[in-house]
């Protein structure tokens, strides 16, 4: 790949069936965008892959927790409040709209990454106005109240366990938990349900994505109740998050989770229904 920057924001599970070192294996095929001339911004820290990921022939690397990190964050209403550090400097008070701990992590290397890009420090008044007005729909969504209903779209383990922190560390639940799952093929249901912490749900609704690499509803649910989770399988995604809606109390929360092809079209059968 010719650009100017190449960045790697950490080298994930998906698309592996996590045996052998296949985290090296991951990290050598990713830095491979790396071309002659880059400057690397690479957000991975795992010190096992430093030396893979140092021979990636770049003319410089920056890497996260030593030239550029997150120094900072604590939440905020809404989102979290940041320090950014990169080798230009920091830029403090930084409030990101958004929900997780590794969205902190995602934000330090964005504004690495355009810094390299530019070869100067961004104007910090810019950086803030910039990370204030971000919104990426289907991550950790709040898309309505009473009850509360979140999108996120944690489609493989990793995501399912950022998830799981995400709910325990941002959300008080005072009701029921109540899951709409559905899953694409080349993910163990019963793996990312255990990542998603689904033990704690009151009730987890299956519903089969409209997409040929779909697993299908009972298969998921089947994968809910060897866990000891009480589920049930639905045919598609408007019926499960109907069927969630119309079990919920004022007070549960609904978390509607998995493949894109769940949370899509979860988003746009909910904001018709605030529309109309």
């Amino acid at each position: 790949v010719d650009a100017q920057v190449a960045v790697l924001t950490n080298v994930g599970r998906d698309h592996t069936d996590g045996r052998g070192a296949w985290r090296e294996a991951i990290a050598e095929e990713k830095v491979g965008i790396v071309g002659p001339g880059a400057t690397f911004v690479c957000g991975e820290t795992d010190p096992a892959l430093h030396d893979l990921l140092a021979a990636s022939g770049a003319a410089s690397t920056w890497w996260r927790g030593e030239d550029f990190d997150c120094d900072q964050h604590v939440l905020a209403f809404g989102g979290r409040s940041l320090d950014l550090r990169t080798p230009n400097g920091t830029v403090d008070d930084v409030f990101l709209p958004l929900h997780g701990r590794h969205q902190a992590d995602n934000a330090a290397i964005a504004l690495a990454a355009v810094e390299a890009f530019f070869d100067r420090p961004l104007d910090p008044e810019v950086v803030r106005e910039a990370f204030a007005a971000v919104v990426v729909p289907g991550r950790f969504e709040p898309v309505r109240r009473d009850p509360t209903v979140v999108l996120d779209a944690a489609h493989n383990v990793d995501g399912a366990r950022a998830a799981r922190e995400t709910l325990l560390e941002e959300f008080t639940l005072s009701g029921t938990l109540i899951l709409v799952v559905g899953l694409l093929a080349g993910r163990d249901p019963a793996e990312v349900l255990e990542a998603l912490g689904a033990r704690d749900a009151g009730l987890l609704v299956a519903c089969t994505p409209d997409s040929p690499r779909a697993i299908p509803a009972p298969e998921v649910a089947a994968a809910a109740d060897s866990l000891g989770i009480v589920a049930e399988a639905v045919p598609s995604v408007d019926e499960a998050v109907d069927r969630a809606l119309g079990l919920a109390g004022h007070d549960d929360f609904i978390l509607v989770t998995g493949s894109n092809y769940v949370v899509g079209p979860a988003r746009a059968r909910l904001r018709s229904e605030v529309d109309a």
